[in-house]
């Protein structure tokens, strides 16, 4: 049984891992500890690009808009946008994009000042998610000492991939839109580490000091799935990173064989 297999091998590791596994296809699924509430790092801006799109969807705004990079924008962390020139206007989608396929802290944070954080939050809450929750920007230090965090679920990052996948976060063509991104990734190296090169999997990933996360959905031939694996107090980020790599192996070895 896969369930008993990946539990044997967290039995294993260090720190505290959760796991969402479901068939997009039918009604394999298992599920270890989806309620346990992580600090979600980058997997958020999932829900920074849904709350962009349910507000271009409802005239608020348009993904063409642009925004000027200044430099009191810019901060640390993943991206680019910190390493270029000011004065470049960006679009939002443009923001959006490089938000989820390099993870971009700056774009993140203009994007989180042009929607509005308790709009994000109130879209969180309309989709009847329980734990995900933004509470900050990114590389907010002081927002972190003060107690201010963001946090996510194994089941509540499960549901809004699902939700895109299916066509049903905002709509079915916005959900194309921001399944098309997820599919152009660049951060690598977690669900990925011991898969086939050319698989197409369209995720997100997230990291922090100790703590490592990746969730997606895997384009298996004729066997689609979702797959989450969030960690923290590992041992090192590597050994998180291991973590998911050899979890996200046995799965795709269950479905390769099952389906």
């Amino acid at each position: 049984m896969i369930e008993q297999k990946i539990r044997t091998f967290l039995d294993t590791q260090e720190g505290s891992t959760s796991v969402v596994v479901k068939s997009l296809i039918d009604d394999r699924q298992f599920s270890i500890d989806p309620e346990r509430v992580f600090p979600s790092a980058s997997t958020i801006k999932l829900f920074i690009m849904s709350e962009l799109f349910r507000q271009a969807k409802e005239r608020q705004l348009s993904l063409s808009d642009t925004i000027l990079l200044n430099d009191v924008s810019k901060t640390g962390g993943d991206g680019i946008l910190k390493e270029l020139d000011s004065n470049h206007d960006f679009t939002l989608k443009e923001l959006c994009t490089l938000m989820i396929i390099i993870s971009d802290n700056t774009a993140t944070n203009l994007l989180i000042e042009h929607l509005g954080m308790n709009r994000v939050n109130q879209q969180i809450s309309q989709m009847g998610l329980k734990s995900a929750s933004l509470q900050r920007k990114m590389m907010d230090l002081e927002a972190v000492r003060a107690g201010r965090n963001n946090y996510i679920s194994g089941a509540d990052f499960a549901a809004i991939l699902e939700s895109i996948y299916r066509g049903e976060n905002v709509d079915q063509d916005s959900s194309a839109q921001m399944l098309d991104i997820l599919k152009r990734q660049q951060v690598r190296g977690r669900l990925d580490l011991y898969l086939p090169e050319d698989l197409l999997i369209a995720h997100k990933t997230g990291d922090l000091d100790l703590l490592e996360h990746d969730g997606g959905i895997v384009f298996l031939d004729d066997s689609p799935y979702l797959i989450c694996v969030l960690t923290e107090k590992v041992a090192t980020n590597k050994d998180g990173r291991e973590i998911i790599g050899k979890i996200s192996r046995m799965v795709y070895d269950y479905f390769v064989e099952v389906k």
